[in-house]
């Protein structure tokens, strides 16, 4: 009896083992069985979402944005193309909307809508804090209108936006839509250095390849302040980075010596030093306190056409 038993349990360990390593491996049985399953049972349906996504997991449609006639600009417009990665995207632990309606636009495709979280061109659907820049400019009484376009994807590492890298390109045709739309960019801002910082780019590379980007936007016609802001600050595995950060490290050594370079190219926020950690929801991404903060920042030196201000 105790020999039958021992029998079967064996048995089961080694039918557990091998559906364990055919699954995790693709080999016999699993295949097979898994093409058995989805023709007897159907292919599971994903459930339907609002959202709409590219290649790239870039946000590109939303079924709640309200499409309105893209304003006009004039010398009281500002048109932001915003650049970068996790911070510059839709990874914000607060939702914002427009207080102005179509005051605050967010252009995409050569379409406008009212901008609210989370923008079109962008990876992820949680909050931003470029909407409450646009209403924060519009109330400061320093534009009329604000024309968002952002193109910012997680994890990405400045190589892939210089010449030859994979955004290059999405760069180029954001750009163009643009200008089709009429629109002649006023800022270029650039939230990004966190992904460099973990990878081990060197000061050097990483001022090389952000002079490509730049020299990219400058081929085609962009001839506004690019605004680089020292971010080098994502804390923990989890969102792949360091259990601790240090202040002084080769990201920020580039980043400040690009803010000096001339070439157009200006300081933006300093987010590693004007954030703590009760600024991030989760030791990297800026929670509600921190978009706020940073629009603030961001307020101050577009009102002072580049020149650092003191946080009011």
């Amino acid at each position: 009896m105790h020999k039958t038993m021992a029998v079967g349990l064996a048995a089961l360990i080694a039918i557990y083992l091998l559906g364990g390593m055919s699954a995790r491996h693709e080999i016999f049985p699993w295949p097979q069985l898994s093409a058995l399953r989805k023709m007897v049972g159907g292919e599971k349906v994903a459930a339907p979402s609002r959202y709409t996504f590219d290649d790239k997991e870039r946000l590109i449609g939303d079924e709640s944005k309200t499409l309105v006639t893209c304003p006009t600009q004039t010398d009281r417009t500002a048109v932001l193309l915003i650049l970068g990665q996790s911070n510059a995207a839709n990874y914000g632990g607060q939702r914002h909307r427009s207080n102005y309606g179509a005051r605050v636009a967010n252009a995409f495709d050569k379409r406008c809508f009212i901008a609210a979280s989370p923008l079109l061109g962008s990876t992820n659907t949680r909050g931003e804090y470029w909407t409450l820049l646009g209403n924060n400019l519009i109330a400061s009484g320093q534009n009329d209108s604000v024309i968002l376009a952002p193109l910012a994807y997680s994890g990405s590492e400045v190589a892939r936006w210089a010449a030859g890298g994979d955004f290059n390109p999405v760069l180029v045709d954001t750009v163009k839509q643009l200008q089709d739309s009429g629109y002649r960019i006023t800022s270029v801002l650039w939230v990004q250095g966190e992904a460099d910082l973990v990878m081990g780019t060197t000061a050097e590379a990483y001022q090389e390849r952000f002079m490509s980007m730049v020299d990219t936007l400058r081929q085609h016609g962009v001839e506004a302040p690019v605004y680089i802001s020292i971010a080098s600050k994502c804390l923990e595995p989890s969102n792949g980075g360091f259990k601790e950060h240090i202040p002084d490290n080769a990201i920020v050594r580039a980043q400040l010596a690009l803010s000096k370079s001339g070439h157009g190219i200006r300081e933006g926020v300093n987010s590693d030093a004007l954030l703590d950690g009760d600024d991030r929801y989760d030791d990297c991404h800026f929670g509600g306190t921190g978009g706020e903060k940073a629009s603030q920042a961001w307020l101050n030196i577009l009102r002072s056409g580049g020149r650092l201000e003191t946080a009011r």
